[in-house]
């Protein structure tokens, strides 16, 4: 399974006045990729921005562009996103049939990016280990998608473990990401318990020196699990 470090700033954490220079800024502080978070009011009940604003910020920044749509009808913008610059794209399983998923996978596959499922934290995990050979990445959410700023929920621990332990089960080459609430102590927790993909917005982004706050939150993930 994967097992490199990667810190994704969340743009939700950002100044949106001024969101080409804070993508730049992302590139040069030592971020691996850059987290967009879609919300459209009604899957979650806050709303940020849609593919133009991403198709805008991608002159700004080389970094991978890892869109996480919490939309109720994925399925209808994907196009959009994938014309607009996203390099992944983070569907929801709550929000797709068995087919619906597969035909998104095909279509994000087809377009030469990456497919993530990302599952909020009362969805549980064991009905998804059927796709994981379809997958780049699952993305656990560690607070209820909607907000940035929220506690992490360390009950999500175990959930992280369940799904790396079937990762390895299966010998795949997935990426772990957790998306919430991650500090200094909740990274090391969720770094212990099987992730390998950070979301960090508050963390980095009003940090004193983002580049120190990634650095340290790298240097967190460096005990073997």
């Amino acid at each position: 399974m994967a097992t490199d470090i990667l810190i994704a700033p969340s743009m939700l954490a950002s100044d949106f006045a001024r969101m080409g220079d804070e993508a730049r800024r992302m590139q040069t502080v030592g971020a691996d990729w850059l987290h967009l978070d879609v919300m459209d009011g009604h899957f979650v009940p806050n709303i940020t921005f849609g593919a133009p604003i991403i198709k805008a910020l991608r002159p700004h920044c080389k970094l991978l562009f890892d869109v996480h749509l919490m939309i109720s009808e994925p399925l209808q913008h994907l196009g959009d996103f994938l014309a607009a610059g996203a390099d992944q794209i983070t569907l929801h399983a709550e929000t797709l049939t068995h087919s619906q998923l597969m035909d998104a996978i095909v279509q994000i596959r087809s377009a030469g990016k990456r497919a993530a499922l990302a599952l909020k934290p009362a969805t549980p995990v064991r009905p998804i280990f059927r796709y994981l050979h379809e997958l780049d990445m699952v993305l656990i959410m560690t607070v209820e998608p909607g907000f940035g700023g929220q506690a992490f929920m360390s009950d999500m621990l175990d959930k992280i473990a369940q799904l790396h332990k079937e990762i390895r089960r299966q010998a795949l080459d997935i990426t772990i990401q957790v998306d919430g609430g991650i500090t200094r102590e909740t990274i090391t927790q969720a770094h212990a318990a099987g992730a390998t993909c950070f979301v960090a917005g508050s963390a980095v982004f009003n940090a004193p020196e983002a580049a120190q706050a990634i650095a340290e939150l790298r240097q967190l993930t460096t005990t073997p699990r």
